[in-house]
């Protein structure tokens, strides 16, 4: 989990992550950050990431209107070396796995989010892993 110092980093950036992971070692801008959006997405949010360096964002997109099944991780991978190519996702590719943790299953990540005891979801997930 990252320290309020680098959450204090990245709200004057103009951004405040949900959860935001530095994977290999610790470091001012972290590696992910997470995204929980209720209502409305803002893939805007994405630039600011860009600017921050942020290899993966992941947004978790919730909205009360829709029904659990239409509820979606989208996983975002900064590609600095071809930006261009992504230019309406301020650089980043849309990716259907983490390149950060390879290992983990979304699918299973997104059955098990929706899960609203937490000791159940946890309980599946570790089976599932």
């Amino acid at each position: 989990m990252a320290s309020s110092t680098i959450k204090k980093q990245l709200k004057q950036a103009g951004v405040e992550p949900d959860e935001c992971y530095s994977i290999y070692e610790k470091k001012n801008i972290p590696d992910l950050a997470i995204e929980v959006n209720i209502t409305s997405a803002s893939i805007d949010k994405l630039e600011i990431y860009r600017r921050l360096a942020v290899a993966e964002v992941w947004i978790w997109q919730f909205n009360t209107s829709t029904t659990l099944s239409n509820h979606r991780l989208k996983l975002y991978h900064l590609r600095e070396e071809t930006p261009s190519e992504f230019l309406d996702t301020y650089g980043y590719e849309q990716i259907t796995s983490s390149e950060l943790l390879p290992e983990l299953n979304i699918a299973l990540l997104e059955q098990c989010i929706q899960i609203s005891d937490e000791i159940q979801a946890i309980d599946e997930f570790e089976q599932g892993a």
